[in-house]
């Protein structure tokens, strides 16, 4: 965790807690809630990258929209830059949108088909009263993000998928944040472009020192980018700490799990290594198991993982995570 005492986070989540009413499915009155998101809490440094990774349906991006106020959180406070966004007027919450953007998942379905790239990339500065030549403003993010200035007069449907997501980075570099969601930002473009883009984050980053989220459910896409990683699991935090240490030292069999399904670029090693396979389905967010979430498909768990919830403590190789059965 970042030491708020010297260095105050830019963004700091504690305690988030996100849930859906859905009425059941037979159309009835009585009403199922969807439990997203259960208590996750972390931080993020100006300059620092967070990986959140985790299988389909863990919560990433509730919580990526959540930290935006995109949707409004259960409970739970999410500060930025020292401000609790719960408590901010529409007009300090229209200005801090400045500093906080995303670039979403699909690259063409975040574009108006119908407007030029040029005018996508304004839109931000249109809409937000930025003064100034946003001509000249768009050129200079289109070469930024290494696109040509000419492009500025065509349509989305003119370029490729890697081509797009870049158009997307640009318009949410426009108001120079401070902080960028990125959900799932190459997970629907080839595998050939992938580390181009990933490349162009973490390039970005260098140059201009603003902070990710990283969402993602590739854990060999985000090894490359980020400072710390947060696992997720059915709505909660199964472990955080160091990127490093948790790729090398992982203490929770989920992130064990997810890890041993990563291919390693070497045939010799590869063919040594012995993939976990977990049994079973994620369970249903609207009835989460008891205890330990992960326990019905935990080759580790006990009757104590039934009915103890583990709390994330901090490990020898100096992460955090929430387990009673800890890898070594």
């Amino acid at each position: 965790m970042t030491d708020s005492s010297k260095n105050p986070p830019l963004l700091s989540v504690q305690g988030l807690v996100k849930e859906f009413h859905m009425r059941s499915q037979r159309g009835g009155r009585r009403k199922r809630v969807v439990q997203a998101v259960t208590n996750v809490s972390f931080e993020v440094a100006r300059g620092e990258t967070l990986g959140l990774v985790g299988e389909s349906g863990s919560g990433k991006t509730t919580v990526g929209r959540c930290v935006l106020r995109l949707i409004e959180p259960t409970s739970g406070t999410v500060t930025f830059e020292g401000r609790d966004l719960a408590h901010v007027d529409v007009e300090e919450m229209r200005n801090l949108r400045r500093k906080m953007q995303i670039v979403f998942q699909d690259p063409y379905a975040s574009l108006d088909p119908k407007m030029t790239v040029g005018a996508s990339i304004a839109e931000p500065l249109v809409v937000q009263g930025v003064p100034g030549n946003h001509e000249e403003k768009v050129v200079s993010l289109l070469e930024l993000v290494g696109l040509a200035a000419d492009h500025a007069r065509r349509f989305p449907h003119e370029f490729s998928g890697g081509q797009r997501q870049r158009i997307g980075v640009a318009r949410a570099l426009a108001l120079d944040p401070a902080l960028i969601v990125l959900d799932e930002p190459v997970s629907a473009l080839d595998v050939s472009i992938q580390a181009g883009v990933v490349n162009l984050f973490a390039d970005l980053q260098a140059r201009l020192g603003m902070s990710y989220v990283f969402i993602a459910h590739d854990l060999s896409v985000v090894r490359h980018i980020a400072d710390r990683v947060a696992v997720m699991y059915l709505g909660k935090i199964m472990e955080i700490g160091p990127a490093e240490q948790v790729y090398e030292h992982p203490t929770h069999p989920y992130t064990k799990a997810l890890l041993s399904a990563v291919p390693v670029p070497n045939p010799r090693v590869e063919r040594q290594r012995s993939r976990i396979m977990l049994e079973g389905d994620v369970p249903s967010p609207v009835n989460p198991p008891s205890g330990c979430r992960f326990r019905t498909r935990c080759w580790k768990a006990t009757e104590l993982c039934a009915t103890v919830e583990p709390v994330l403590e901090m490990r020898a190789t100096g992460q955090l995570s929430a387990c009673h059965h800890p890898e070594a």
